[in-house]
């Protein structure tokens, strides 16, 4: 927890219960459905929480903003991210049934009146966002290719409307054929060595193929 606060030091006093039963709560339900590696329910604030809210480093998403993470797993990078901002609305989705249980578990346990949860193919949704956030899911043109038509055209946010997309590595092959796609590097943000390969990808809705 002393990891969040190190980076987010003016959370409020709800953020910073919400941020501590957190832990409590995964590790309670990781033993009963395994979502989490044991290495990553350790370093659970490093690993998990701290590399999602990376994206509020980049931006401060105003109140009513609309976000859908997809591919959620066991609710990364949308639990952190709804507790970060909780005048804005997340949709979490995921294909695989028992990731959604610990996830909705963990919602009613920190009591987010903020957050959704859906078990679907994301082509399945028929809905708009300002922001379509996830981890690593899928290569870049796939996951583009899933969210087609999702991202909406009216924009609420100093930052365009599009994905915000997290991952590691080289990218250059994945993203060559996206000219409007800005990478950001995590190390600029965070010290920590874990965190010197990661990158945050915004795609802007009207990319260039």
């Amino acid at each position: 927890m002393d990891l969040i606060l190190k980076y987010f030091p003016n959370l409020s006093e709800d953020q910073i219960i919400k941020f501590k039963k957190l832990e409590m709560l995964y590790q309670d339900w990781n033993l009963k459905i395994n979502v989490v590696s044991r290495k990553d329910i350790d370093e659970l604030y490093l690993r998990h929480v701290l590399h999602s809210l990376a994206i509020s480093k980049l931006i401060n998403f105003k109140a009513g903003t609309k976000i859908m993470d997809v591919g959620t797993g066991g609710g990364f990078p949308g639990i952190p991210l709804a507790i970060m901002f909780p005048e804005c609305s997340f949709h979490l989705v995921d294909s695989i049934a028992k990731k959604l249980k610990v996830v909705n578990e963990v919602v009613d346990g920190l009591e987010l009146t903020n957050v959704k949860t859906t078990h679907s193919r994301v082509e399945d949704i028929n809905d708009t966002y300002d922001f379509i956030v996830s981890r690593a899911v899928a290569a870049m043109p796939t996951f583009v290719n899933w969210v087609k038509g999702k991202i909406a055209k009216k924009q609420n946010n100093n930052l365009k409307n599009g994905i915000l997309y997290l991952k590691g590595g080289d990218l250059t092959e994945e993203l060559k054929d996206y000219t409007t796609a800005k990478i950001y590097n995590l190390s600029d943000f965070y010290t920590e060595d874990f965190f010197e390969t990661k990158k945050l990808v915004h795609l802007p809705q009207k990319f260039k193929v």
